[in-house]
């Protein structure tokens, strides 16, 4: 059992030193709390008994946590200022008599960092992580084996990228003695090495595993944007995981709500609060201003959040933002008829495209209604990811054509937002629906607008044809107050807040090839057992799938979707007239191993 630690803390921190004031970056305060502390503390809490601090820079500073934590014990590099983190290692030679972790000084991690390395059976271990593309990251290179060939923070020097390394390794006792003999051969050209170098010499001696964690929190504080990142996000995120407990998992295969990680369940427990609060508003401004940074800039784009479904905000749209003008909906499929019926409802000049629920719009044939229609068309509305089907409609095709014929156009994202990348400026979308509880992971209530400010402005003088959904008064009360004009969802939006963090450290790109995984699995799964699916692959959305249900007598759906509930998994029936399908999504916090758990469940009920 590892019961000692190192910690590297002798650098000058040049490149942050006006936020520290003076002091070296371990003092730099998260949460109410130094660096240095938020490490020291974890490695008590995971048994480390003794804690070596290496030193140089503003030492004292170090030496006044040996009176608050006996446990310490600060070891100088008189040579600080000319020498790297090896010369600092170096130091600890006559006082490290076992195996020990080794930790660098500005860092920020979660308690999952500790377990993992102090749990791994390998007696050297490198920790490592997914890219976080963070900035002045160490890239790794590994061999077959998973132990380390190099490192470098110029990932073209590698013959390829494995990892990116934590700033956190375990050594044994017999490896630090040989990576003391090799740096002292090392110091006699330099002492201006970094620990790194160290590891990679004797890499060629002595096997150095590299521990990938998937999904590991964590981030070092080097500059001015570490330190706003290490605040904005990676704190919040690990104070949610530390603070949470399990709760049973359903894993939800229909389209929406999606099943969701604890850090957003429990995001839902906190105290009552008055939706008028300063406090909310802030939360609320930082709801509104992530969504739209997810697909445009707030500077050119404002976000409209309303209490509801999403087909709130699609009615807030287009209750709003049409005047005398007709509008073009695409109609290709039970969303998209949906829309149909609330311009109808509202009494909107509506001309209809309606195209195959199964196959890709025909642009050509969209231009021309465009091109013919005899009257002023102000806006298109599609919807981009139909969920009738799981087709992807190619928006960004039909806004060069909006562009064209100087039409705006409405996209409908539901079952997109927060998955697929959505560019708005350049896939010319004046107006964006989405909700909070399908690819955001969130939990459902809070529906949203994302609009072209210039769009807004032009509809401030169009009679109101409603109250609530009225689309202008929101977005306006919304920049004066901070405010709801209506009571909010409190608890949903805390939720959604928790939901966009972890959205902002997944990144849409990563969350997207996730979610693509799931459907090729499911995919794969489907063939394997004599199923079909509707949509072909190069118009699939890669989000939701309809499947053409089996033939054989056996088969019933109800009894299908009861045998899989009691089992944990729920899936959704079909929405296609005259067409016998059930739908299956691979969105929210689920991966591709739970998709296998699914099929074989299938399996099972098929053929068992």
């Amino acid at each position: 059992m590892i019961k000692t630690a190192v910690i590297l803390a002798a650098g000058m921190g040049s490149r942050i030193r006006d936020r520290s004031e003076g002091r070296p970056k371990g003092f730099l305060t998260i949460e109410g709390k130094p660096l240095i502390e938020h490490s020291i503390e974890k490695l008590l809490e995971a048994g480390i008994e003794n804690i070596y601090i290496g030193t140089g820079y503003k030492k004292e500073e170090y030496e006044r946590l040996t009176q608050k934590y006996t446990q310490i014990s600060c070891i100088n590099n008189p040579d600080y200022n000319t020498s790297g983190s090896m010369f600092t290692l170096y130091q600890m030679e006559s006082y490290v008599q076992d195996d020990f972790l080794l930790l660098e000084s500005d860092l920020l991690y979660e308690k999952k960092a500790l377990q993992t390395i102090l749990s791994n059976k390998q007696p050297d271990t490198i920790l490592a992580s997914e890219l976080t593309r963070s900035g002045d990251e160490v890239f790794i290179e590994v061999d077959k084996n998973q132990n380390l060939i190099k490192m470098s923070k110029k990932s073209n020097e590698l013959n390829s990228v494995y990892a990116e390394l934590v700033g956190i390794s375990k050594l044994s006792l017999p490896t630090f003695k040989t990576l003391c003999k090799k740096g002292s051969q090392m110091f006699q050209s330099s002492k201006d090495l970094h620990y790194e170098d160290g590891l990679v010499q004797i890499a060629k001696e002595v096997d150095l595993y590299v521990q990938n964690v998937r999904n590991l929190v964590w981030c070092e504080v080097d500059d001015e944007k570490h330190l706003q990142r290490a605040v904005s996000l990676i704190a919040p995120l690990i104070k949610a995981r530390e603070s949470c407990y399990p709760v049973e998992r359903k894993i939800l295969l229909n389209p929406g709500p999606a099943t969701t990680t604890d850090t957003v369940k429990h995001a839902q427990l906190v105290a009552d609060i008055c939706p008028r609060e300063q406090d909310f508003g802030e939360t609320m401004t930082f709801v509104s201003h992530a969504l739209t940074e997810f697909v445009g800039n707030p500077n050119e784009y404002s976000t409209i959040l309303f209490g509801g479904s999403g087909t709130a905000a699609v009615e807030s749209i287009l209750s709003s933002v049409v005047d005398k003008e007709a509008i073009v909906i695409v109609n290709n499929g039970a969303y998209g008829k949906r829309m149909l019926k609330i311009a109808t409802v509202y009494g909107l000049n509506v001309l209809e495209y309606r195209s195959p629920l199964e196959s890709a719009i025909d642009l050509t044939k969209l231009e021309l209604l465009i091109k013919n229609a005899g009257v002023t068309i102000s806006h298109l509305v599609i919807v981009h990811c139909e969920t009738t089907t799981g087709l992807l409609n190619n928006i960004e095709a039909v806004g060069n054509i909006c562009k064209k014929y100087n039409v705006a156009m409405i996209v409908d994202a539901m079952s997109s937002y927060g998955a697929i990348p959505i560019e708005m400026k350049r896939m010319n979308i004046s107006y964006l629906a989405a909700s909070s509880n399908k690819n955001l992971q969130g939990m459902a209530g809070v529906s949203f607008v994302i609009a072209n400010n210039e769009q807004l402005d032009k509809i401030k003088e169009i009679k109101p044809r409603n109250l609530y959904l009225n689309l202008y008064e929101q977005y306006e009360h919304f920049v004066k107050t901070k405010q709801m004009r209506f009571t909010p969802p409190v608890q949903t939006l805390y939720a959604l807040q928790q939901a966009i963090l972890e959205t902002q450290w997944e990144g849409i790109e990563k969350r997207y090839n996730r979610y693509s995984k799931s459907w090729q699995t499911l995919l794969k799964g489907i063939k394997a057992l004599g199923l079909t699916h509707l949509i072909d692959e190069a118009n699939h959305s890669r989000i939701i799938t309809s499947i053409v249900e089996p033939s054989h007598k056996g088969y019933d759906f109800n009894k299908l979707h009861d045998f899989l509930y009691e089992r944990g998994f729920t899936i959704y029936p079909g929405k296609i007239d005259n067409l016998n399908t059930f739908r299956v999504a691979n969105i929210g916090d689920i991966t591709y191993k739970d998709m296998e758990c699914f099929l074989t469940l299938l399996d099972q009920y098929l053929n068992g």
